[in-house]
């Protein structure tokens, strides 16, 4: 039974990471429109979702994000992951402050750049002034592994610990092991993806891209076309759908 579902609201982003999985950029589209999505939620909600996260692409370079917020506001757990840019202007902090999510994690791409690690951080504790769950999604790279642990030390020196911190390790390009993972945890209780131990289907987990492909996880090329905007769609949809390993 489907409870979480990842939703890409657009591949739009003006960070362009090299390595992004989306090859989200800075002239990116998205196919949703704000009142379909926010029916879309609401149905799935009534046919058991407990809970939806909204990526992209940078989600909130979505020009119909707040009034998804304020919409869905109450119906399920609402979490957003972002790279945090555009939070640095004053109206969107307050914007999507007053949709209070119930949890928004930001990205840290490049451990290795300190000042976006330190601009991260003053977000993340920022936000949980606000009374917002907060926390970091720490990208980790192979080539960058002991400035990731070097950045997860700095973060919990800020009180920012592993039960707010997921650490990811890089898929398809510049791939990681778990090994390494958790050194750069520093634990060995921390929170990743499912895919870190082994790759496979989760029947409580899927993920709807921007164009509204609907796949397994986020990395997977195996995806199929979402007919229309209700749950039995998505089941229909799911039902059969192979998962091709990312790796």
């Amino acid at each position: 039974m489907i409870k979480f579902v990842s939703i890409e609201l657009t591949n739009k982003c003006a960070k362009q990471c090299f390595f992004c999985y989306n090859e989200s950029n800075n002239l990116g589209q998205t196919t949703w429109q704000p009142s379909d999505l926010v029916s879309f939620i609401k149905d799935l909600e009534a046919n058991g979702v407990e809970a939806v996260s909204f990526g992209g692409g940078e989600p909130l370079e979505y020009e119909g994000v707040f009034e998804v917020l304020k919409g869905t506001k109450g119906v399920l757990f609402r979490s957003m992951t972002s790279n945090g840019l555009l939070l640095g202007k004053s109206d969107y902090f307050d914007k999507l402050m007053m949709c209070e999510p119930d949890k928004v994690h930001l990205s840290i791409h490049f451990p290795e750049n300190k000042s976006e690690v330190r601009r991260v951080k003053d977000q993340v504790i920022k936000i949980a002034e606000h009374g917002v769950l907060s926390g970091v999604n720490l990208l980790i790279r192979n080539d960058n592994v002991f400035e990731a642990r070097m950045a997860s030390d700095y973060l919990k020196s800020y009180g920012i610990s592993n039960d707010r911190i997921v650490y990811l390790p890089m898929r398809m390009k510049n791939p990681v092991s778990s090994s390494k993972v958790r050194f750069v945890a520093n634990d060995s209780h921390f929170q990743s993806i499912s895919c870190l131990a082994k790759c496979g289907v989760s029947d409580r987990f899927c993920s709807i891209s921007w164009d509204k492909q609907v796949g397994w996880c986020s990395y997977t090329k195996s995806k199929t076309k979402l007919n229309s905007l209700d749950f039995f769609s998505l089941k229909e949809v799911l039902t059969g759908l192979k998962l091709e390993y990312c790796g």
